[in-house]
């Protein structure tokens, strides 16, 4: 493997140029959003230059609109090493849970039970606590609150053999934690439940294969992996045939499309189809002898999580030694393959918010607040007073710009 390219990561992403009060921007906003290289925005315009039809008409742009939309299953395909027709689009991953909650909901009864966890983001908690106006029972995971992981104990007490479904966020939004996702599905299944997995997080930080979890459904959004706005659902086959989605009457019953309504997000699907073939490049430059787009992108996640993980070995040594800070989540540096680069803190004296201003006046954007984990602010006490600040690397960051973030929290008193 080669060195890490942080020259040419930088210059795929014309957004990293920007300045505020005359300083870099540093985004260190990533979980709510990255930034898109610039072959993501030349794929939007190209297809709505070129390709702008509706789908399955007798012309020349709907056949490259069909063209464009099996490219994008294809290639979401090779990122979650599935099948392109388990493959399902929509707005984003919050609609498409919402969509499948409904779903699954049609066949509930009375005293099922659907577990979720205290630590995840509301996309996927609500849609399925709304499932409790049909009679199910929603049990809620604990978490260990010291380092913000996941209570597998608890877990385990929350099965039994009404359990219908179990619902786990792959990594953390908020503070990073990366949870045993394998182990949940190993126990949902065991149970006799369904295992949905919220991936969005963990998108753009590691490989996902599919077929190895085992799970039943998974969802992510490529706003978080470097490109549109999109939501992607991967969904077993069986499930996708056996469950009655709501959409109207002349829509295909064919898979994905069943589940694909109204239409659907063209010149989006143009993008993410670009922003995967972007990751691609970067394992073919790690790894010259990747001959798949699949291997490629599993040589593009080994170098992005071992140059990942440098910067968070950087970011939290630093945050740790500021006085006055607390720091929420996994801190041992021996467990950093455990955590994403998402670290979330408080600073005395300041708010989140107030923090936040501070960074951004210097160019340096950050999030505070809850990020929609309200279960993880309350439980941590934080809510009722501003949350906490998220500070979220990815691949583009550099060890500069965690240097700057660390300077500047030093100027506050």
């Amino acid at each position: 493997m080669k060195d890490f390219d942080i020259a040419w990561v930088r210059a795929q992403f014309p957004a990293l140029r920007q300045e505020v009060n005359g300083r870099p921007v540093v985004f260190f906003d990533a979980p709510g959003g990255t930034q898109v290289p610039q072959r993501v925005i030349d794929a939007l315009r190209d297809y709505l230059v070129s390709s702008n039809a509706n789908t399955h008409g007798a012309f020349a742009t709907s056949r490259r609109s069909d063209e464009t939309i099996a490219d994008a299953h294809a290639a979401v395909a090779d990122l979650l090493g599935c099948a392109a027709e388990e493959v399902v689009f929509g707005p984003n991953m919050t609609t498409l849970t919402f969509a499948l909650s409904r779903a699954i909901g049609r066949d509930l009864e009375p005293g099922d039970e659907l577990v979720v966890t205290r630590l995840d983001h509301d996309a996927n908690v609500a849609p399925w606590v709304a499932l409790e106006e049909r009679g199910a029972v929603v049990r809620f995971v604990d978490i260990h609150p010291e380092d913000c992981t996941l209570d597998m104990d608890d877990l385990k007490r929350q099965l039994n053999a009404r359990t219908r479904l179990v619902a786990v966020g792959y990594a953390a939004n908020a503070v990073g934690t990366v949870n045993d996702v394998a182990e949940v599905v190993r126990l949902a299944h065991r149970a006799g439940a369904m295992a949905f997995v919220d991936a969005v997080h963990y998108a753009p930080h590691g490989s996902i294969d599919v077929r190895a979890l085992d799970c039943d459904f998974l969802a992510c959004s490529s706003y978080k992996f470097f490109g549109p706005h999109c939501g992607v659902l991967y969904g077993k086959r069986e499930h996708l045939t056996r469950l009655r989605p709501y959409k109207v009457r002349p829509a295909a019953e064919d898979i994905p499309d069943r589940w694909e309504t109204g239409t659907q997000n063209h010149e989006g699907l143009a993008g993410v189809a670009s922003a995967i073939d972007y990751l691609a490049e970067l394992g073919r430059r790690h790894d010259p002898a990747a001959a798949t787009r699949r291997a490629q992108l599993l040589a593009a996640y080994s170098a992005i999580r071992e140059y990942e993980r440098g910067l968070a070995e950087r970011l939290i040594s630093g945050l740790l030694d500021i006085p006055g800070l607390t720091f929420y989540g996994i801190r041992d540096a021996a467990r950093f393959a455990q955590r994403t680069p998402t670290v979330a803190i408080r600073r005395e004296g300041y708010t989140p918010r107030e923090l936040a201003e501070f960074l951004g006046e210097r160019g340096i954007f950050t999030w505070d607040g809850n990020y929609y984990t309200l279960n993880l602010t309350e439980r941590l006490g934080v809510e009722s007073s501003g949350g906490m600040l998220r500070i979220g690397l990815v691949h583009y960051n550099t060890a500069e710009e965690v240097h700057r973030l660390l300077a500047a929290l030093g100027e506050l008193t």
